[in-house]
């Protein structure tokens, strides 16, 4: 299936489509579940780990383009889910999804994607819409499967063109816990599932969840740490009160700076009261927010399992200028150019230059853009879990 007018002839079993928000109709074959969904159409150029893609907080109010072309060929299972909150509303792929091909398997993609209510697209020339996104800027669309192949096209293009896109969205509000969870999970073996961790004489960390990967918690667990998981809208009094040995400030969807009005000045009382921290992504994002920075909506975003950060800054001694292997997904950036005095580069992309860590002087805090738990993705950054807790004392 290629791309095509509104007006132009529906292909011959199109059974699914994507309408961008400038009329551009893109035709295929859908699965999963019917109906229409709209987001941000995105790309992800991970080989690996679709289904910790579909279920990552962060992908909320996105559609998902894999460029690897056979998705869904390993099925699906229960140990790979990354949270059970609304995440991706759809994805699309080259090749038709085929049965699945592997022995941890309990559930086709198809199939799966049916129960969590999240629409596929199949047979589309995903080198092309990359290049589109690529070019163009990451899109507004509806994305809508009908078996019978029936479309409202006009309907489809007038929902893509209102709705807002992600700049100004909160959507942190969204996926994150309603109640306070003393996490217990530690990291996956294969044959023995995940395993269970005591907290007791560890340091305690309270981990502020904006919209969380469950590895990430696990991460922090197998590094050393006690954790306690608490709502984005947590006040600083409540968090001071659970007497937090640091503090933890979690990935998630939507704009930073929408996410920052309530977020922010609780991280600025923490800085305030010199409470060591430490954030990824959107955390990242909003630690650079209360450090004095700003934030700024990429053209195409970061997304994949395969991008390469320098350590900068003349802060890493031996390992200084060492290229690490990172997991990413975001759509908004620090503007480095913004960065307080007393606020430290300390990663960049080479893929673009973007900022991707920071660390604030006379503080213990600091922050990375990409996903250091690697779900999907290497293991490169685990280091940073390390670092945190040892932190702690």
């Amino acid at each position: 299936m290629a791309f095509s007018a509104p007006s132009s002839a529906q292909p011959k079993g199109a059974t699914g489509v994507l309408v961008l928000a400038d009329g551009t109709v893109v035709w295929g074959k859908g699965f999963g579940a019917t109906g229409s969904q709209v987001g941000e159409v995105c790309f992800n150029t991970s080989m690996t780990g679709y289904q910790e893609v579909m279920t990552d907080p962060s992908y909320a109010a996105q559609i998902v383009t894999f460029t690897f072309p056979h998705i869904g060929n390993v099925g699906t299972n229960e140990e790979d889910v990354e949270s059970a909150v609304e995440s991706a509303v759809g994805c699309i792929v080259r090749e038709e999804v085929t049965k699945h091909s592997n022995f941890r398997a309990t559930r086709e993609f198809d199939d799966w994607m049916k129960g969590h209510d999240k629409i596929g697209l199949s047979g589309v020339d995903t080198r092309a819409l990359t290049r589109r996104i690529r070019m163009s800027g990451a899109p507004n669309a509806v994305i809508a499967h009908a078996p019978d192949g029936k479309f409202d096209l006009d309907a489809l293009l007038q929902r893509a063109q209102e709705w807002p896109g992600l700049e100004g969205m909160d959507l942190a509000q969204r996926v994150t816990r309603q109640q306070r969870e003393d996490w217990k999970g530690s990291f996956w073996q294969l044959g023995h599932g995940y395993g269970s961790e005591e907290g007791e004489g560890r340091p305690h960390v309270v981990a502020i969840d904006y919209g969380a990967k469950d590895n990430i918690f696990r991460n922090l667990v197998r590094a050393g740490a006690k954790v306690t998981v608490v709502p984005a809208k947590t006040p600083v009094e409540e968090i001071l009160a659970l007497k937090p040995a640091g503090v933890f400030l979690s990935n998630g969807p939507g704009d930073p700076a929408a996410t920052g009005e309530y977020a922010v000045p609780v991280i600025k009382a923490l800085l305030d009261r010199d409470v060591p921290m430490f954030g990824i992504c959107l955390g990242h994002q909003m630690l650079a927010l209360a450090a004095g920075a700003k934030t700024t909506k990429m053209h195409q975003g970061h997304r994949g399992a395969n991008h390469p950060v320098q350590r900068v800054g003349g802060v890493w001694g031996e390992t200084e200028g060492l290229v690490e292997i990172t997991s990413m997904n975001h759509g908004f950036a620090v503007d480095a150019a913004t960065l307080p005095a007393n606020v430290i580069e300390t990663h960049k992309s080479l893929f673009d230059g973007s900022n991707c860590g920071i660390s604030i002087a006379g503080k213990k805090a600091f922050g990375v853009q990409y996903h250091p738990e690697a779900s999907p993705g290497p293991q490169d950054s685990f280091y940073l879990f390390e670092k945190f807790i040892g932190s702690l004392g």
